[in-house]
């Protein structure tokens, strides 16, 4: 296997570090716009050969096809943010690779009824090109991070082995994490951040289909394990409600993020301000007019998250709860993964989320490369067995948990 990882960011890092650990892949090439930071992130592996820098421009899907071709790369593995998640998509389709993500195609609301009905969903644009993937053969893995990611794999193993009949699952993501130093610092990227939690949180229902509400909708006080403890977590639109439903018979599916109020503030107060736009505005500049991104400029006055694993403290959750019946009984279980900041920094010198994102799509890559995962079209993690990610996820050092309800 030869891999083009577009996006040398925290996650894009630790990737490297974590897949230089496993034998499975013969080259690695890493892209990203700033040449410095893919040099960096090489460079972290302590010269690995089977690692190369380039630079790249991730929205250019014939320089991404070139540069494919040029290192003859079979998957493209995508470390951007979601703005990119189409020209890469794109140009892997073009080059005729196997295509990864973490996350999905742009959402956009309702333009009448944004929270009561989807406008296009998550993932639209990929699962429109679908027959046209499978009809070449071709697999585009999406929602392959941690959440999307692996939260959709426990809802596999959930269906395949825990329950006969499944009432409810529903993503529960919570952390006791603080930065030393700052009020305010995002442990993932801020433009992903301010996008799935400002966009109306999407809930599927049965009987109902594909439906909306307002953001941070039907707060609840969750439980989670090893010391994090009781969070407030709310309704966030993510891509599991609409990757679950299409593998995985549940009768409800919902996203529930631990923000916390303060965060859940701040985010109102952005949104109050225009200041989660997308499109440009024009600013006076000390060479005249310039255009910028409103977005764009909060992320470039809050630090970078992957810089902050130093001053961060604590542990970070992510998991799938699943509600339904076994051999006639009731049964609740919680699916998770926990990582430890100070292990991961010690271990991998990588943040916990960033890390906790970075090493399923490597596990992935690895069950593709063998043979254990294979399909073709666009598919999400439930698409999959379960069984032999989880067991290669606890055979790279970090086990996963199941908690009875």
């Amino acid at each position: 296997m030869r891999v083009l990882l577009v996006g040398a960011g925290g996650v894009g890092g630790a990737i490297t570090r974590i897949a230089a650990r496993r034998p499975f892949f013969e080259a690695m090439v890493v892209a990203d716009y700033d040449p410095d930071r893919a040099r960096a992130a090489v460079a972290a592996v302590g010269g690995d050969p089977r690692f190369t820098a380039e630079r790249v421009d991730a929205g250019d899907e014939a320089a991404v096809a070139a540069l494919l071709a040029s290192h003859r790369c079979d998957v493209l593995l995508n470390a951007t943010d979601p703005r990119f998640v189409m020209p890469l998509f794109r140009a892997a389709g073009a080059a005729g690779a196997t295509y990864v993500d973490m996350a999905m195609s742009l959402s956009r609301p309702h333009p009448r009824r944004p929270y009561e009905e989807c406008g296009v969903k998550l993932g639209d644009e990929q699962f429109a090109e679908a027959g046209q993937w499978a009809e070449e053969g071709l697999l585009a893995l999406v929602g392959m991070g941690v959440e999307p990611g692996l939260s959709d794999v426990f809802a596999r193993h959930a269906a395949d082995e825990l329950f006969d009949e499944i009432e409810e699952i529903g993503i529960r993501d919570g952390a006791n994490l603080t930065v030393d130093g700052y009020d305010f610092a995002p442990s993932f990227s801020i433009w992903t951040t301010i996008e799935e939690c400002l966009n109306p949180p999407v809930v599927y229902e049965a009987d109902r289909g594909w439906y909306t509400t307002e953001p941070f909708s039907e707060p609840e006080v969750f439980d989670f394990p090893e010391g994090i403890g009781e969070v407030e977590c709310v309704n966030v639109e993510h891509e599991e409600v609409l990757l679950v439903p299409r593998w995985v018979d549940a009768r409800r599916v919902t996203f529930k993020y631990g923000l916390g109020r303060e965060f859940v503030e701040t985010l109102r107060t952005l949104h109050l301000l225009g200041l989660d736009r997308t499109d440009p505005v024009t600013v006076p500049g000390p060479r005249g007019p310039v255009a910028v991104s409103p977005r764009d400029v909060v992320a470039a006055c809050l630090p970078d998250p992957a810089t902050l694993g130093e001053r961060m403290h604590g542990k970070t959750c992510a998991g799938t709860w699943v509600r339904g019946v076994k051999d006639g009984r009731p049964r609740e279980v919680y699916l998770y993964h926990v990582v430890d900041n100070q292990w991961s920094m010690a271990e991998y010198g990588s943040q916990a989320v960033v890390w906790q994102t970075a090493v399923n799509p490597v596990v992935a890559l690895e069950l593709l490369a063998t043979g254990a995962w294979s399909g073709t079209g666009v598919l999400g993690p439930e698409a999959f067995p379960a069984r032999p990610f989880l067991d290669l996820l606890t055979a790279y050092g970090s086990p996963w948990g199941m908690r009875e309800q």
